[in-house]
């Protein structure tokens, strides 16, 4: 603080103040003040802080940028629920913070770290906490939790569900029922679930003796946003195949939802022609005709398992927890799935 005062030519008493009660000082001499602790990289001491003014109990969840703009997935919000009630039975209060596609709309995020107004954060999904420049989240030492993806290799506690697994032991469930041949409706090119539901379906071709070639991938482009979109355009991209594969299995439910409906709209029968499988185990999937065969992502055990998992790199005393913790997801076997149809690749009706 003493190397900001001389910087921004100011008493040291003067920086306190502009920092904890910017109103007790003119705004020429704010900026100055700011600026000279910008150029520095200066980290206000959260730990003294606390010791002055008592300490946080407050957690910060930071969202995805998506999710701020194109509203909550049911996932995030399953989550969120969790982390919340969890935090709150130990006397912690959650407070919900977005990613911006500007660098000002987000610069609260680094504040709120290394301020001391919060005492961790839990990124859920692909979020990522802004780098901050010098006054960065990671040289104030917030605990971070990473929940939904695994930055486990980045040195982040993470807390995942099993996709790679779970994807592979649902496939090798169809080829057990007879199939062959499946048509992939990807997720978002790079993405980490796409990644490993993916492979799953890649490990389970390889299990079986069965070729890359027996899956025809579609889609890659789209966001989990856009998942109704993604699989309408799948089915009239199925629909327009000479010899149809006899499975569908879409990385997220929402475009394997809108891939049924289209497909049965064109004549094709579901399961009789056709076997459809989604994932992530949203609700709505139960209520489709047929019901939608899907993989449950574990939502409320991995908040609250986050939660637990921050609650204990905040507590010394505590063993350090795992860099990862993997839960199962459970497959939900419905009407949409069946053996494969005698006759492969038969045309059912007129592509759209």
């Amino acid at each position: 603080m003493r190397d900001v005062a001389r910087l921004a030519g100011v008493a040291t008493s003067t920086v306190s103040r502009a920092l904890a009660q910017p109103g007790r000082v003119n705004e020429a001499t704010r900026r100055r003040i700011l600026a000279a602790a910008e150029q520095l990289g200066y980290v206000p001491n959260a730990a003294a802080r606390n010791l002055r003014v008592g300490t946080s109990n407050i957690i910060m969840a930071v969202l995805p940028e998506t999710t701020i703009t194109y509203g909550t997935s049911q996932i995030v919000a399953e989550v969120l629920q969790t982390v919340a009630a969890t935090l709150s039975d130990n006397g912690f209060n959650l407070l919900i913070a977005g990613r911006s596609r500007s660098r000002a709309g987000e610069q609260h995020i680094p504040d709120l770290a290394v301020s001391g107004i919060v005492r961790g954060a839990i990124l859920i999904g692909s979020a990522e906490l802004p780098p901050g420049g010098r006054r960065s989240p990671a040289g104030g030492g917030l605990p971070v939790v990473s929940v939904l993806e695994d930055r486990s290799a980045a040195g982040i506690p993470s807390v995942i569900a099993d996709d790679r697994r779970a994807m592979r032991g649902a496939v090798l469930r169809l080829i057990g029922l007879g199939h062959r041949s499946f048509f992939y409706i990807a997720g978002p090119a790079g993405s980490y679930h796409e990644a490993e539901r993916s492979g799953g379906l890649a490990d389970a071709l390889a299990a079986s003796g069965l070729p890359e070639r027996a899956a025809v991938r579609h889609g890659g482009s789209h966001t989990f946003q856009d998942g109704f979109e993604s699989g309408v355009e799948a089915a009239r991209a199925w629909l327009a195949l000479e010899s149809r594969p006899t499975a569908a299995i879409a990385c997220w439910d929402d475009a394997a939802i809108a891939f049924l409906s289209t497909v049965r709209q064109q004549g094709a029968a579901v399961p009789g022609d056709l076997s459809v499988l989604g994932f992530d185990g949203v609700p709505v999937g139960a209520f489709c005709e047929p019901p939608l065969t899907t993989l449950r992502q574990p939502t409320a055990e991995l908040g609250a398992k986050a939660a637990e998992t921050l609650l204990a790199l905040l507590d010394g005393g505590a063993p350090a927890p795992p860099l990862r913790t993997t839960l199962p997801n459970q497959l939900l076997p419905r009407a949409s799935i069946a053996a494969a149809p005698k006759r492969r690749g038969r045309r059912t009706s007129r592509p759209p």
